[in-house]
């Protein structure tokens, strides 16, 4: 009889209805889980006559699940204060892979393994684009992220130095004002580089400094070389205007075909075996200001500058929030190691669901197409926090009191039919 299969369907269906309630409420402290919804259609009907206006007369055959929607809402952020935490505030997944092709997840909760590669909480690699000496390739194909645990950052010899100092402009002559930076050569051992400025009465050019450049006696393997030296020559206004190298003519100090912007400086036979130094005074700022001055106030230094730094031992990691993983090391120095992978699809409701968290795509919805962090539509991340669920509990509850008086009356409609057909076989008898 069809009165029974009727609100047999019905059954079924609610009971899909009550298993993604119950589904939801089990994860709603599950991290960046996205809850479902299940919704309805009516099965195919069937005409039985027409009504003396000609209307069909049909009667249905129940009904069926139509789909089960998933809500990619935002979850609320939670602050974690772990590093390998990292949540998504926005649209998009994270390229996760196994080795075998790629998958997708909103889950941050990530790990390290044993050999530094970056993980999720069920051993998935986390992908992304590599960096070379620190720099970043989003051209290049994605790789797993590697944390450099236990790794040691090898020195750098500085190429260039610099500094913002000002001259008294006012001081008597002979005045003499000594400035110091220190660099590093190439086994990463610090030189102190003495830079002597000297305002001498002697001077044939008036706001004219002598500076003198020297390493200590102690830093070379056998006799000190005679110190390098030139001269300053500031305008009335304290600006720095030209530079003369030992004995060679002045030069302007500026950004222009055949100004100078730097003084090349070089150091050899040093004692520790190291290679030559060779570093660039640099004179001016990014902005093209020179960075020394001549002015009525005392002498001094207000900073330095030096791109180099001995060695160092792997510290911590971050994750900013364009997705790049940075590296800081005991010397002070960081280096970016990678920069983490975005993905979105054209349906989200496409994606299948794998369990942990994880989505493939399907043809339904479509290829994934993978970015970086704020670009295309693509989420930001945060550091150190995680993406909660976004389950609703007063809507679920809501939905688990109608999904249930549904399941109910069905029931009812089961037991009543029941009770029908039993009326019907004892009028037989």
């Amino acid at each position: 009889m069809a009165s029974f299969f009727i609100p047999l369907t019905g059954l079924e269906s609610d009971s899909t209805a009550l298993n993604t309630i119950a589904n939801d409420l089990s994860n709603m402290n599950t991290t960046a889980f996205k809850s479902e919804s299940t919704n309805f259609a009516d099965l195919f009907y069937q005409q039985i006559g027409t009504t003396g206006a000609g209307n069909p007369i049909t009667v249905g055959a129940g009904v069926k699940v139509a789909s089960n929607a998933i809500s990619f809402t935002q979850g609320s952020i939670n602050s974690t204060g772990n590093s390998t935490d990292v949540a998504l505030n926005g649209n998009g997944f994270f390229v996760v892979s196994n080795g075998g092709g790629y998958e997708y997840t909103r889950a941050g909760g990530f790990s390290t393994d044993s050999s530094g590669n970056l993980v999720t909480s069920n051993g998935m690699s986390v992908m992304g684009y590599p960096a070379v000496n620190g720099v970043v390739n989003t051209n290049a194909p994605l790789a797993a992220i590697n944390i450099p645990i236990g790794q040691v950052l090898e020195p750098r010899a500085s190429t260039s130095m610099g500094m913002t100092a000002n001259l008294d402009a006012a001081a008597a002559t002979p005045s003499s004002f000594p400035a110091q930076i220190t660099v590093y050569d190439s086994l990463g051992e610090p030189h102190l580089v003495n830079i002597q400025f000297t305002q001498a009465s002697t001077t044939a050019v008036p706001n004219t400094w002598d500076y003198s450049i020297s390493l200590p006696a102690s830093d070379y393997a056998g006799a000190a070389p005679a110190a390098i030296t030139g001269a300053m020559t500031f305008d009335t206004n304290g600006n720095l205007t030209s530079i003369k190298q030992g004995a060679g003519a002045a030069q302007n100090v500026g950004t222009a075909a055949g100004d100078i912007s730097s003084i090349p400086l070089a150091f050899s036979g040093l004692a520790d075996g190291s290679s030559n130094l060779s570093i660039n005074w640099n004179l001016l700022d990014a902005s093209g200001k020179p960075t020394i001055s001549q002015e009525d106030t005392a002498s001094a230094v207000s900073s330095t500058t030096q791109n180099g730094y001995n060695s160092g031992q792997y510290q911590s990691f971050t994750i900013g929030s364009d997705g790049t993983v940075t590296a800081t090391y005991s010397n002070g120095q960081k280096e970016n190691v990678g920069q983490l992978a975005l993905a979105n699809v054209a349906n989200l409701q496409g994606l299948q669901l794998l369990g942990d968290g994880d989505y493939a795509t399907t043809l339904a919805s479509g290829t994934a197409s993978v970015g970086t962090s704020g670009t295309d539509g693509l989420a930001t991340l945060q550091d150190g926090a995680l993406e909660a669920s976004n389950v609703n509990i007063s809507d679920e509850f809501s939905q688990l009191i109608i999904a249930q008086r549904a399941f109910e009356a069905n029931a009812k409609s089961v037991t009543t039919f029941d009770t029908v057909t039993q009326d019907t076989i004892n009028m037989v008898h």
